[in-house]
Protein backbone atom coordinates (compact mmCIF):
# COMPACT_ATOMS: atom_id res chain seq x y z
CA UNK A 1 0.00 0.00 0.00
CA UNK A 2 1.42 3.37 -0.78
CA UNK A 3 2.13 5.82 1.88
CA UNK A 4 -0.31 8.26 0.42
CA UNK A 5 -3.24 6.19 -0.11
CA UNK A 6 -5.00 6.00 2.91
CA UNK A 7 -7.95 3.76 3.80
CA UNK A 8 -11.33 5.79 4.49
CA UNK A 9 -11.63 4.42 7.28
CA UNK A 10 -7.80 5.19 8.82
CA UNK A 11 -8.45 8.99 7.68
CA UNK A 12 -11.62 9.36 9.92
CA UNK A 13 -9.63 8.20 12.82
CA UNK A 14 -6.99 10.91 11.89
CA UNK A 15 -9.31 13.15 11.71
CA UNK A 16 -11.30 12.60 14.63
CA UNK A 17 -8.22 12.70 16.89
CA UNK A 18 -7.49 15.79 15.21
CA UNK A 19 -10.22 16.88 16.40
CA UNK A 20 -9.45 16.20 19.57
CA UNK A 21 -6.66 18.08 19.76
CA UNK A 22 -8.63 21.25 18.39
CA UNK A 23 -11.32 21.04 21.17
CA UNK A 24 -11.62 24.89 22.37
CA UNK A 25 -11.71 23.96 26.10
CA UNK A 26 -8.39 22.51 27.27
CA UNK A 27 -9.49 20.85 30.43
CA UNK A 28 -12.02 18.87 28.31
CA UNK A 29 -9.71 18.40 25.56
CA UNK A 30 -7.11 16.82 28.01
CA UNK A 31 -10.13 14.58 29.68
CA UNK A 32 -10.55 13.57 25.86
CA UNK A 33 -6.60 12.84 25.77
CA UNK A 34 -6.54 10.67 28.70
CA UNK A 35 -9.67 8.80 27.37
CA UNK A 36 -8.53 8.25 23.83
CA UNK A 37 -4.77 7.23 25.29
CA UNK A 38 -6.79 4.71 27.85
CA UNK A 39 -8.55 3.53 25.26
CA UNK A 40 -5.47 3.15 22.81
CA UNK A 41 -3.12 1.40 25.18
CA UNK A 42 -5.93 -1.49 25.48
CA UNK A 43 -6.75 -1.64 21.97
CA UNK A 44 -3.16 -1.48 20.76
CA UNK A 45 -2.99 -5.41 21.99
CA UNK A 46 -5.75 -6.17 20.00
CA UNK A 47 -4.37 -4.77 16.98
CA UNK A 48 -0.95 -5.94 17.50
CA UNK A 49 -2.27 -9.82 17.71
CA UNK A 50 -4.28 -8.88 14.32
CA UNK A 51 -1.39 -7.44 12.70
CA UNK A 52 0.72 -10.75 13.61
CA UNK A 53 -1.56 -13.04 12.41
CA UNK A 54 -1.37 -11.55 9.03
CA UNK A 55 2.52 -11.82 9.44
CA UNK A 56 1.67 -15.47 10.67
CA UNK A 57 -0.06 -16.45 7.67
CA UNK A 58 1.96 -14.73 5.05
CA UNK A 59 5.26 -16.53 6.29
CA UNK A 60 2.78 -19.93 5.99
CA UNK A 61 2.13 -19.15 2.76
CA UNK A 62 6.67 -18.72 2.54
CA UNK A 63 6.14 -15.31 1.55
CA UNK A 64 9.39 -13.65 2.12
CA UNK A 65 10.03 -10.83 5.10
CA UNK A 66 11.20 -8.61 2.58
CA UNK A 67 7.75 -8.76 0.61
CA UNK A 68 5.81 -8.84 3.89
CA UNK A 69 7.52 -5.61 5.17
CA UNK A 70 6.90 -3.88 1.49
CA UNK A 71 3.41 -4.83 1.38
CA UNK A 72 2.85 -3.73 5.43
CA UNK A 73 5.03 -0.83 4.93
CA UNK A 74 7.27 -1.70 7.85
CA UNK A 75 11.32 -2.70 7.75
CA UNK A 76 11.97 -5.51 7.84
CA UNK A 77 13.20 -5.70 11.69
CA UNK A 78 9.93 -5.03 12.36
CA UNK A 79 8.34 -7.90 10.48
CA UNK A 80 10.72 -10.45 12.43
CA UNK A 81 9.72 -9.06 15.58
CA UNK A 82 6.39 -9.01 14.90
CA UNK A 83 7.04 -13.02 13.93
CA UNK A 84 8.55 -13.23 17.08
CA UNK A 85 6.08 -12.17 19.01
CA UNK A 86 7.97 -8.82 20.38
CA UNK A 87 6.14 -6.11 17.82
CA UNK A 88 7.60 -3.41 18.96
CA UNK A 89 11.16 -1.96 18.27
CA UNK A 90 10.98 -1.28 22.81
CA UNK A 91 11.01 -5.10 23.05
CA UNK A 92 14.21 -5.98 21.50
CA UNK A 93 16.91 -7.22 23.64
CA UNK A 94 19.48 -3.97 24.08
CA UNK A 95 22.81 -4.71 22.36
CA UNK A 96 25.22 -5.98 24.60
CA UNK A 97 22.71 -7.84 26.86
CA UNK A 98 23.65 -11.21 27.95
CA UNK A 99 20.13 -12.13 28.10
Amino acid sequence: MAEDSIPEEVQRVFTALDGVAQMPDPIARAQAISRVLKDQTERNKRFYELRRQVVLDLREQKVSYRKIAATLGVSLGTVQDIERGSGRWSARPKKGDAS
